[in-house]
Order: C-alpha cells, then structure tokens, then sequence
C-alpha cells in the first residue's frame, strides 16, 4: 500500500468527493484507510456501568477504500510511485512532480 498514517489525502469518489483529511489508521490487508473527518457514520453507543461512557448516538469515521483517495503534495493531489537510490533505499516518489515524499 503507497498511503502511510498521517498522510494529507484528498477523495476523489463517493459520497465525500472533495474533502481533505488525514489518514489515521491503514488496513493493509482489506485496502482501506480511515480520514480523519471522512466517511461518518452514526452509532449507536450503550451506556456502561462504572465507566465514563454516558452512551447515544456518536459520530465514527469508517474506512474508505484506498483507490478512492489521493494523496496531497505540495497542495496537488498527485499519484505515488517509489524510486530506488543509489544507496539501494526505496522511497516515495510523487509522480506529478517527481519529488521525494
């Protein structure tokens, strides 16, 4: 997956089409990431005993699969590829500009 967390990513389908966030949290293995701000739905909490969880309905960000956001470099929405160095590291290349990551 080229999104790490606290990449800037800006949607580019589905109900959210526009907004910007940062990505919180990476599911590698089911391809999703959730944005901070993006995709919210409604739950339902329940009100537990001793704790300070009063319980109703809370706002959660839900992942958003990862070919509908693009990450944001430099204020662009831009593709990402990698690079190898001379040194043999492999890094993040935007692919708009070809600037590192």
């Amino acid at each position: 997956m080229k999104l790490k967390k606290g990449d800037t990513v800006v949607v580019i389908a589905g109900k959210d089409k526009g907004k910007e966030g940062e990505i919180v949290t990476v599911l590698p293995k089911e391809n999703k990431v959730i944005v901070a701000g993006v995709n919210i739905a409604k739950r339902h909490l329940r009100a537990t005993g001793q704790t300070a969880n009063t319980g109703g309905i809370i706002d959660k960000d839900m992942p958003i699969h990862a070919s509908n956001v693009m990450l944001v470099h430099k204020g662009k929405p831009t593709r990402v590829g990698y690079k190898v160095k001379a040194d043999g590291t492999k890094v993040r290349v935007a692919k708009k500009t070809g600037d590192e990551i």
